[in-house]
């Protein structure tokens, strides 16, 4: 992989790290437990209970793809950007584009 793309790559990855640090910075409120002793209606906290739940399982999704772009961030600074962890092949650079902390190809995806 050419520097250029390497240094493009490396734009993304740090832009979608910040951008993925400040939703779970803003969405700890919304994962908080349900304090029982809340005046609420029972309906209420079943909405409230549901919307915890989606927060939390929102931001257990972000931190693993925070992982996986720390990790390609790791590649880069090792040179091992861009390669398939499984195979060893070139990861297509359409799939990069996409899915910038690829650390698999398509086919070792699958």
């Amino acid at each position: 992989m050419k520097e250029g793309d390497v240094d493009k790559y490396r734009s993304m990855l740090e832009r979608l790290r910040s951008e993925l640090q400040k939703q779970l910075s803003s969405s700890e409120d919304g994962a908080k437990p349900i304090a029982p002793d809340n005046a609420i209606g029972r309906l209420t906290r079943v909405d409230a209970m549901q919307s915890q739940q989606m927060a939390m399982a929102l931001r257990q999704q972000n931190q693993l793809r925070l992982q996986r772009i720390d990790q390609a961030l790791r590649f880069i600074e090792n040179g091992r950007y861009g390669v398939c962890v499984k195979c060893g092949e070139d990861i297509s650079e359409s799939r990069l584009s996409v899915v910038p902390e690829s650390a698999l190809c398509v086919k070792c995806a699958r």
